[in-house]
């Protein structure tokens, strides 16, 4: 939810290949923040475009001419969520990861962004193009904060410029997974506190396994 982790970048509006009038920001902003509503009150199961619609105060066209299915629109709903993460300079990379696992739990936390992430989840197990959206939207997307954290702790000589380009992918990806799923089996499995204390105990086993990668 590392060496790792990058830039804030709020997501761009993905392309239809329709033509027409340009998209609304506000009405965008409304579906997206009706349809995490929606997921809350009443589940994967239950939502439907015609609600997210009502919700927003939108026409459900000015939906489908944005999403063509349900399952587009609720992880874009979560998307945009995760691109409120970010990654402060705090000084060291073991402050830096602190931060982000810290920050990560903090909207995990969120009714919204947990209901919305387990739900693509578990859907997901029965849908591959849903898989495949959730890893370009979200996944890929997030891993610009291991590859920002990288690159800072790599300019202050706290870990090595690596030179082989795919070995250096192959280890991003690594603590990326790592991060991710400790903090949401942490969260949202084993519905144990993501504090101070266990992010420290955590991010000194990842720093440390890191260091051992990199040597």
């Amino acid at each position: 939810m590392v060496a790792v982790m990058c830039s804030h970048t709020r997501p761009k509006p993905a392309r239809t290949g329709r033509t027409g009038r340009p998209r609304s920001v506000e009405a965008d902003t409304a579906i997206l923040e009706a349809t995490r509503a929606a997921l809350v009150e009443l589940g994967w199961s239950k939502l439907t475009m015609g609600d997210v619609a009502t919700r927003a105060g939108v026409a459900k066209t000015t939906l489908y001419r944005r999403w063509a299915n349900k399952s587009e629109l609720v992880v874009d709903a979560v998307a945009i969520l995760f691109d409120e993460l970010e990654l402060p300079d705090r000084g060291s990379l073991i402050a830096d990861v602190e931060g982000v696992v810290l920050q990560f739990a903090s909207l995990l936390a969120r009714p919204e962004a947990k209901t919305s992430l387990m739900a693509v989840v578990a859907e997901s197990t029965r849908d591959d193009a849903l898989r495949v959206r959730i890893r370009s939207a979200i996944v890929d997307r997030q891993k610009r904060l291991v590859l920002e954290g990288r690159a800072r702790a790599q300019a202050r000589g706290e870990l090595p410029y690596e030179q082989d380009v795919e070995a250096a992918a192959r280890s991003a990806d690594l603590i990326f997974d790592v991060i991710a799923g400790a903090v949401v089996h942490r969260a949202l499995v084993s519905a144990e506190p993501v504090d101070e204390a266990w992010a420290r105990s955590f991010t000194t086993l990842l720093v440390s396994g890191l260091a051992s990668l990199q040597g």
